[in-house]
């Protein structure tokens, strides 16, 4: 296995409190998209999905993770037609595929960030996309030749929203329901 070793910038705590804020912005505008524009996505965004999924945190470094890139039209109609979950991927400009190694112990974990991070970084280029399927993906790994060692855990559409919706408030539980500090029912406040 080769490594490369990644570069990490050092912020002033202002800077860092900056960006903070700019993720958090970012973050109440993120929405699921479905709906897809035939509006192709350039590579370069594709590839940098990539890299930041390949990038995500790894327990053990062991990085148990493969991505299949998939833009070929037939094969998306046809992964629309598997996912029960995900007809979107019909209509995604591409999609990728995640497998994990069987094996590992932390392969879905890993694989989750790497999801997250490859989702978000999409998004920051204005391209939505939805997490579809869960683990045991059998017909999706026959269509695409993932080996028996792998279990497809995802299958990840993407591609530019069809209406931009980043407007209006998600629907989410108070920080006072899901949140607590030192023990479990102090608040967190």
């Amino acid at each position: 296995m080769t490594f490369q070793k990644l570069d990490f910038e050092t912020y002033m705590e202002s800077e860092m409190l900056n960006q903070s804020r700019l993720f958090l912005d970012q973050m109440k505008k993120r929405r699921t998209v479905r709906d897809f524009s035939d509006k192709p996505v350039p590579f370069e965004i594709v590839k940098n999905a990539i890299r930041v999924a390949a990038s995500a945190p790894s327990g053990a470094n062991k990085q148990p993770w493969h991505f299949i890139v998939v833009e070929n039209r037939d094969t998306l109609a046809q992964l629309g037609s598997m996912m029960q979950s995900g007809r979107s991927n019909a209509q995604a400009a591409f999609s990728v595929i995640v497998a994990i190694e069987k094996s590992s112990p932390f392969g879905v974990s890993d694989a989750s960030r790497a999801i997250q991070s490859m989702v978000l970084t999409a998004w920051a280029e204005g391209v939505g996309s939805n997490w579809t399927g869960w683990v045991g993906m059998t017909e999706v790994a026959s269509l695409l030749g993932v080996p028996e060692t792998l279990d497809v855990i995802a299958v990840v559409p993407f591609g530019y929203p069809a209406q931009l919706r980043t407007g209006g408030k998600k629907l989410r539980k108070s920080l006072l329901e899901v949140a607590h500090h030192e023990r479990f029912g102090q608040p967190f406040n």
